[in-house]
């Protein structure tokens, strides 16, 4: 082969590789013939004609997100800032649509985005917005999907991310927000005290009662004992009288031997002389013997009454 052939040759080897190309996966090709739109590749090895044809652009068939910051203000004067994530995809069918009708599509959804947000979020007060935020995404995809059908774009799904109220406005949002937590606290803290006290003054009546019972139990028996002592001390020929008298003396002799085996007891009882039990014994039958004229009196009177 003669040398000057050379350069022709591999001049026709780069026009023979430039007339292939490869277009990837989920993804379109957009070739152009003089600068006049020819035709639309799909994925896989392609051909084109060299120096006439060329490969304007390519658009992705992937679902893509684009982030708005938005920052508009309540109904309650309150400003904030919205996060809306938009979902969209390349409509298959429209890629030349997409191509050619829109040099900045972000810059388009985001314009629409900004119209919504800021026509709905106004009528709305700040506690509402976070409560409604999915009407909001709902709000924005309805109108993105009327404007940017037409363009080729489908608008998958808007998401309402994040809602950023001002600081001082978030401050206070807590602030509201720990009162009312601790008045439920003091609330049940009130509740609690009250149902403690209520089970103690239950608690300390029904001790009450159990020991009104006991003291009456142990005076019940007490009685009958001392009803018992008057009986055996009859059969000796002791009159009730002097049987009570003599029960009285012999307690309080019992309290004083009680009170003597107790080496740190500061009591002192009174009287304590030795003929203390001598002279309680004589009042003891003198008041017994002075009831007993004041009851035959009282009962002598009514019976007077009654024959009257």
């Amino acid at each position: 082969m003669p040398f000057y052939l050379v350069p022709f040759l591999v001049f026709g080897l780069l026009i023979l590789i430039s007339s292939f190309f490869i277009v990837k996966q989920q993804s379109a090709a957009i070739i152009e013939r003089f600068g006049k739109f020819q035709s639309i590749r799909h994925s896989g090895l392609q051909m084109k004609i060299p120096l006439v044809d060329r490969v304007a652009g390519r658009l992705s068939l992937k679902i893509q997100q684009l982030d708005v910051i938005i920052e508009t203000k309540t109904l309650d004067d309150v400003f904030v800032r919205l996060k809306v994530s938009v979902q969209y995809k390349v409509i298959k069918d429209k890629v030349y649509d997409a191509f050619y009708k829109l040099d900045y599509p972000h810059d388009q959804i985001t314009s629409y985005v900004f119209d919504v947000v800021r026509a709905e979020v106004p009528k709305m007060k700040l506690d509402d917005v976070f409560v409604k935020k999915d009407d909001i995404a709902l709000a924005v995809k309805a109108e993105l999907n009327d404007a940017m059908l037409d363009y080729g774009f489908d608008i998958i799904k808007t998401l309402v991310t994040d809602i950023d109220p001002d600081a001082q406005v978030k401050a206070a949002m807590n602030r509201i927000n720990a009162s009312e937590r601790e008045k439920i606290a003091a609330q049940f803290e009130g509740d609690a005290a009250r149902i403690l006290i209520v089970e103690k003054a239950k608690a300390e009546a029904e001790s009450k009662r159990l020991q009104g019972q006991g003291i009456a139990d142990q005076r019940r028996e007490i009685a009958r004992g001392l009803e018992e002592s008057v009986e055996v001390l009859n059969r000796v020929g002791i009159n009730s009288q002097e049987a009570s008298a003599l029960i009285v003396v012999t307690q309080h002799y019992d309290t004083l031997q009680s009170l003597g085996e107790e080496t740190n007891s500061n009591l002192i009882l009174l009287p304590n002389a030795p003929q203390a039990g001598s002279n309680m014994l004589n009042d003891m039958v003198a008041s017994f013997a002075a009831s007993n004229q004041i009851g035959e009196a009282m009962k002598e009177a009514r019976n007077n009454k009654k024959e009257k």
